[in-house]
């Protein structure tokens, strides 16, 4: 395992990683993940899994990038800009996804937040089913923080989620799986308030209970969540504090950007509503 040089007394940005896809219409994916960490005062660096045709109305195509090129990327970033803390979002074959952990088990453990996008909007499968089994086996124990929503959720743990008590008996599923801590995102259900749940192996849940925000332009905000909160964590909070300052932040983005016409469809949020220069450590 390579560890990172001791550099004494030099300053250094607050820097965070995005393993991602590629969005082309900036909303969510890789451009929403770099805006928020830069929203939040941190230098984003970024490794691309894919390359996707989408806008505000929906996906068209997507084009995988090789599995020796992610690697590369990766290794080149770890080696020299050595992130505080990174976060996994679209990674949809099993090759990928391995190649992701070989090299992430070369260089000391960062916190780390997946996002498992499996499932599109429309409700197309983004993570190829045979590509499932390695996601768990290989990032799940890696990871301080999993990130997923309703139907995410629902392939993980195999059920069907419809009720409060539903979340709770996925997320039972879901800790078996060697996930430390996972946050179940409640924004597929309705109601005034939008609630996430976190659980961890032997605690009870925590609670992040938000108004619901009456906009259509939500695309990325899953993207936006998961990264906010890998910003936090950079940064140097605490697990619980960094859900509570991101999902915050993902509201007041969400207000911001409630008015504003961006394409045909489900625009993105305001990103740099409040930005924050870059922070040092």
């Amino acid at each position: 395992m390579i560890r990172f040089l001791n550099l004494g007394d030099a300053m250094n940005y607050c820097k965070t990683l995005t393993i991602a896809g590629s969005d082309c219409s900036g909303g969510a994916g890789i451009q929403a993940d770099i805006k928020t960490m830069s929203a939040l005062g941190c230098y984003a660096a970024s490794v691309i899994t894919s390359v996707t045709a989408q806008n505000t109305l929906g996906l068209s195509a997507i084009q995988h990038v090789e599995p020796n090129v992610v690697a590369a990327q990766l290794r080149a970033v770890m080696s020299d800009i050595r992130p505080n803390a990174i976060k996994i979002g679209m990674v949809n074959d099993a090759q990928t996804i391995r190649a992701i952990a070989d090299v992430l088990g070369e260089y000391e453990a960062v916190p780390m937040v997946v996002d498992p996008i499996m499932v599109a909007t429309s409700g197309s499968r983004l993570m190829m089913e045979e590509a499932v089994e390695v996601f768990v086996e290989r990032l799940f124990p890696m990871a301080t923080l999993l990130t997923p929503n309703i139907p995410e959720a629902e392939v993980l743990a195999n059920i069907r989620i419809t009720t409060e008590d539903d979340v709770s008996l996925a997320a039972k599923h879901i800790l078996q799986l060697s996930c430390k801590a996972v946050l179940i995102k409640g924004g597929h259900l309705a109601g005034i308030e939008k609630v996430d749940r976190l659980y961890l192996p032997k605690s009870s849940p925590t609670f992040y209970c938000n108004p619901t925000v009456k906009t259509r332009n939500t695309h990325g905000t899953g993207c936006t969540l998961s990264s906010a909160i890998a910003a936090y964590l950079a940064r140097g909070e605490q697990m619980e504090r960094a859900i509570k300052r991101a999902k915050d932040y993902v509201t007041n983005a969400l207000k911001a950007g409630a008015d504003v016409t961006i394409g045909e469809g489900h625009g993105a949020v305001n990103h740099f509503y409040e930005p924050e220069k870059l922070i040092k450590r």
